[in-house]
């Protein structure tokens, strides 16, 4: 299991559309089973619904409402992009989950990502979309019910990553690949761990590094397979974007591994940074 956490949106809409690959109707109900997860205190609007499910259109315009409650609420960086999206994805050889499965996973990774607090009555909007094969959707609004801005944890990647690997163990999914620990050897060599950490660094960047270029070929072809007609299209797309994961996720690998040998080489050892490499192309994501 994957997780990456996207750039946070003004609005629900755009992520509800990608969690359910099309954009988000204004009419007609959801699948039972596809909002498989939500804050609790968002049942209080069913009481006297006599609908059978909302629309997607609601669950937007629910997940919302705190934006406009709150008119003057802000982030740390004084913005108003309240609105969190994560998602997590399964390998492709991994079995289907089930929907108790697919809810308690949810649940692990809202709060690993500081957004449901137990017993925390003023808390996030959120729900979990399970639109998509193998995939699950957390869409939240970081504006609380009393107008404060929900924190999030100090490393909030590495916290979602840890309880993948977590959830990985417990439901018997496919585990992914750790990186090895560094040698202690390298604490003893401070100039050396500050030149590996610069390659690293460089290495994992997202603007400018090797691998952002390969991950944004990757995606575009995945982009473009998707589109093409025959069954095979969807799958292997499917497959690429896996592989996108992948990269993004040693990307994420070799950035902490850098920050660990920064640390070792300690505040007086640095070296110049080296040239960077040539731009990626942009980035095309598959249709949702």
């Amino acid at each position: 299991m994957i997780p990456r956490v996207n750039e946070r949106t003004h609005t629900p809409h755009d992520p509800l559309a990608e969690a359910l690959g099309r954009p988000v109707p204004f009419e007609g109900g959801l699948a039972e089973d596809t909002v498989i997860a939500y804050w609790p205190g968002l049942d209080s609007y069913t009481l006297d619904d006599e609908q059978a499910s909302w629309t997607a259109a609601q669950w937007a315009q629910r997940l919302e409402e705190p934006l406009l409650e709150h008119p003057f609420a802000t982030g740390p960086k004084d913005d108003r992009r309240a609105i969190f999206h994560l998602d997590a994805r399964l390998h492709p050889k991994d079995r289907d989950l089930s929907r108790a499965e697919w809810a308690e996973t949810a649940h692990r990774l809202t709060r690993a990502a500081g957004i449901e607090i137990p017993g925390d009555t003023n808390g996030c909007y959120w729900i979990a979309v399970q639109g998509r094969p193998g995939r699950l959707d957390l869409i939240a609004n970081l504006i609380r019910l009393d107008g404060a801005w929900q924190p999030q944890p100090a490393g909030l990647i590495k916290r979602l990553v840890d309880e993948a690997r977590r959830i990985e163990h417990d439901l018997r999914l496919t585990r992914v690949p750790v990186a090895p620990q560094q040698p202690a050897t390298v604490r003893a060599a401070p100039t050396a761990a500050a030149h590996f950490a610069t390659v690293l660094t460089q290495l994992a960047d997202e603007q400018d590094g090797p691998l952002a270029a390969v991950r944004a070929l990757v995606e575009h072809t995945a982009h473009r397979i998707a589109r093409q007609p025959g069954a095979q299209g969807p799958g292997t797309a499917h497959r690429l974007e896996w592989i996108a994961r992948r990269l993004h996720g040693i990307q994420q690998d070799l950035d902490a591994t850098a920050t660990t040998l920064r640390q070792a080489a300690g505040p007086t050892a640095s070296l110049p940074l080296m040239p960077a490499a040539s731009p990626p192309v942009p980035t095309a994501r598959s249709p949702r």
